[in-house]
């Protein structure tokens, strides 16, 4: 469902190739899924990381890091005066983001935040759950997985029976995966 809503993101955000896409929460794995996929699209990215994440966001294909918090939207504009040309926020930092965003550009955000009732951005939030049964966009996100372009991203197996504590840890910051829960 990450990988799905990361694709629904770029393709509300629509953009060419060449053009300039930020990302925060790009750590995450919502926002490393973007990073991998925007870099298929050919777009180039500027990505927040923490410096213990600036790594990983490298390997997902960030063409610029910035530090993840109150310098992001300094940063990006430092990096890209106008602004970008669009921006997901997967660490639904809504309103203090949009500066980062270029006049006319888009910030797509995934907990509904409707934007700020300006026109200077268009916001658009993303629902997985209006790609749900978008069995192409799916069997899209397989063939890249399956090229290697797309990671997946597993903390642990579990027994089912740990469902609980698959919750539990899920729960903590910092964990770079998800659960993978077996039936046996």
């Amino acid at each position: 469902m990450n990988s799905l809503t990361a694709q629904h993101a770029l393709d509300t955000l629509a953009l060419p190739a060449g053009a300039t896409v930020a990302v925060t929460g790009a750590a995450g794995i919502l926002g490393g899924y973007f990073v991998q996929l925007a870099k298929e699209a050919g777009l180039v990215v500027v990505a927040d990381a923490a410096p213990q994440d600036e790594d990983f966001v490298r390997s997902c294909g960030a063409d610029e890091v910035v530090p993840r918090g109150d310098a992001f939207v300094t940063e990006v504009r430092r990096l890209h005066p106008d602004g970008v040309d669009g921006l997901l926020d997967t660490a639904v930092l809504d309103a203090a983001v949009l500066p980062a965003v270029k006049d006319g550009g888009t910030l797509v955000t995934v907990r509904g935040w409707p934007g700020d009732g300006t026109d200077r951005v268009r916001v658009a939030p993303v629902f997985v759950l209006n790609y749900a049964e978008e069995a192409e966009k799916l069997d899209r996100l397989a063939e890249v997985a399956g090229r290697g372009r797309l990671t997946l991203r597993v903390a642990a197996h579990l027994p089912a029976a740990q469902a609980a504590e698959a919750h539990r840890a899920l729960e903590r910051p910092g964990v770079r995966g998800r659960y993978v829960l077996t039936f046996a």
